[in-house]
């Protein structure tokens, strides 16, 4: 079979064809045209100051490459926190502590636009109402995909939960690596950087070090 043949069977078998709704979960990367070209247009420019040729085969695609990586990696100014954690919030009669650990970081320091990297740990005691829990890593996400420094990461994403949940308590630790200071500048290869931001409950001792056991425990 041919594989314009291929292509139009799978497009038929997954309701492609003409209008119909897709059959089957598809992931799909959509981008502007107008901020792709805007963006390529720029990054052209500056291979041409750093002395490169965009116009070599190696890189000749690299600035539009880069403006949907962008785009991509810069998504969190266009989503909701909020709506995320709404979407998925319940009443349940659960006092205990909730620890979602080593969730993974990635973004990028807005200093030198240069990706930082790590875990996040974030726990919280409810307060009569729960959140789904695939929605707090959302919200790592959501935050992590802007220009950020870790200790406002590490803030915004407690006071995201603090806000919609009202718990009892909200604990949040990052651990990353920074390219910025592994690539350039002090060049240390395995510093780590680790922010935590406690609020409610968690100012208590007690509580912040079951917290602490907990997400270093393997």
């Amino acid at each position: 079979m041919a594989n314009t043949d291929i292509h139009n069977d799978l497009q038929s078998k997954n309701g492609r064809s003409g209008s119909e709704t897709p059959r089957f979960y598809q992931r799909k990367d959509v981008y502007c045209d107008d901020i792709t070209e805007d963006i390529a247009g720029h990054v052209y420019e500056m291979l041409t100051t750093l002395g490169e040729d965009p116009d070599r085969e190696g890189l000749v695609k690299t600035p539009e490459r880069v403006a949907k990586a962008y785009q991509f990696l810069l998504h969190g100014y266009v989503t909701d926190p909020r709506a995320i954690l709404e979407s998925a919030v319940f009443e349940e009669d659960y006092s205990e502590m909730i620890v979602v650990k080593d969730i993974e970081v990635y973004s990028l320091c807005e200093h030198h636009m240069l990706p930082f990297f790590g875990k996040a740990h974030v726990a919280y005691i409810p307060n009569g109402k729960i959140v789904g829990l695939s929605k707090i890593p959302r919200v790592v996400d959501v935050f992590a995909r802007r220009l950020q420094v870790q200790e406002r990461l590490t803030l915004q994403v407690r006071d995201a939960i603090q806000e919609v949940i009202n718990p009892l308590g909200v604990a949040v630790v990052i651990e990353a690596q920074h390219l910025c200071m592994m690539m350039r500048g002090a060049e240390k290869q395995n510093s780590v950087t680790t922010t935590s931001a406690m609020g409610g409950e968690f100012m208590k001792q007690a509580t912040r070090d079951e917290f602490m056991r907990l997400i270093s425990s393997t």
